[in-house]
């Protein structure tokens, strides 16, 4: 992944924006859910939507191929929940190695396709396999009266990550992404998964991007971590970059961005929501006005990778390729604290 590397230290690159904004256009049914395969399913699988990389794939293509179209230099797969815990809701964990394969496949075809389009002539663009945060919490317990419970264990929350590692890698995606973090120990288990997978598979490992969620205006994530603290947390594992992405909009999100870009020593990713959700629910936050605010923090200096998460369109992705363009990216610390080791 030099290539990755070597783009970074030359300009800001653009991740994609909302995977589910974007799905939510079509308004799929539950028939459109289930597919022929799953039409006899026992449970409801409407709002499955790593399940449409094996029921709609042309679906998760097309939207993988508009954020390409608009801007975007990084794609993510389409498996936000596609680990055996989360996947238990629709009684699916069985399926989550498949759904994994198929849905970085889905992203790689969506990038080679692209790439040897007149429109992506000497572009260059990478498939990152997301992992989100799980459905349940390794440091909260989900009943108040028992603080002490837990519905998960490390070992659980390890076992599922490595199960989607392998199927991502086997996929062909070319980064991991460990994204939307509010509990800093589901994602230290997706950080062990990783490794182990690699050392069991004896293949070099991929780079590896974390991004947190500030939860609210505390300044830290839902397992009560500042900022500062969840950096730290995360440092072992040599990321490629770590950021923040999901609950805030840009413009809340604009102080923690700048107090990581004055932490990390690697590269700093801010992918924010379309501003705070209205009373329905929905992102309000035109394309042009979230462009602004992320030209704003490249001008400071502050990131090097920038999209957009819940809300976003390819819109609002073509507005933030289109204000980050040109701007030189955030250098890299001098001098890099190994913490590791101390």
């Amino acid at each position: 992944m030099s290539d990755i590397r070597r783009a970074l230290e030359q300009r800001i690159l653009v991740i994609d924006g909302a995977m589910g904004t974007m799905i939510q256009r079509h308004r799929l049914s539950e028939a459109d859910y289930r597919g022929e395969r799953f039409s006899d399913w026992p449970s409801d699988l409407k709002g499955n939507n790593d399940l449409l990389c094996l029921t709609q794939p042309h679906i998760i293509r097309d939207i993988h191929t508009q954020y390409l179209e608009a801007g975007a230099d990084i794609i993510e797969t389409n498996t936000f929940n596609a680990q055996r815990v989360s996947l238990a809701d629709y009684h699916m964990e069985a399926l989550a190695y498949e759904m994994n394969v198929a849905a970085a496949r889905c992203a790689r075809e969506a990038v080679d396709h692209f790439l040897a389009s007149p429109a992506g002539a000497g572009r260059e663009a990478w498939v990152a396999g997301a992992l989100g945060p799980m459905n349940k919490t390794l440091s909260l317990s989900p009943d108040v009266n028992n603080p002490g419970y837990r519905a998960l264990t490390f070992d659980e929350a390890v076992d599922a990550y490595y199960e989607q590692v392998k199927g991502l890698v086997d996929g062909g995606v070319d980064l991991l992404l460990i994204e939307t973090i509010f509990d800093t120990l589901n994602a230290k288990a997706a950080i062990f998964a990783i490794k182990k997978y690699f050392a069991d598979a004896d293949r070099p490992e991929l780079p590896i991007s974390i991004s947190g969620t500030i939860t609210d205006a505390s300044g830290r994530t839902l397992s009560g971590q500042t900022l500062e603290a969840f950096y730290i947390s995360v440092t072992h594992a040599r990321p490629l970059s770590v950021g923040l992405n999901c609950a805030l909009g840009a413009h809340e999100m604009r102080p923690h961005i700048e107090e990581l870009s004055q932490l990390a020593g690697c590269y700093v990713s801010a992918y924010p929501n379309a501003g705070l959700p209205n009373a329905m629910g929905e992102y309000d936050e035109r394309p042009e006005d979230t462009g602004h605010y992320l030209e704003e923090w490249a001008k400071q200096g502050w990131v090097n990778i920038v999209g957009g998460c819940c809300g976003t369109t390819p819109d609002h992705i073509r507005h933030i390729a289109e204000h980050v363009k040109g701007i030189k990216p955030r250098s890299l610390p001098e001098v890099v604290y190994d913490l590791t080791t101390e």
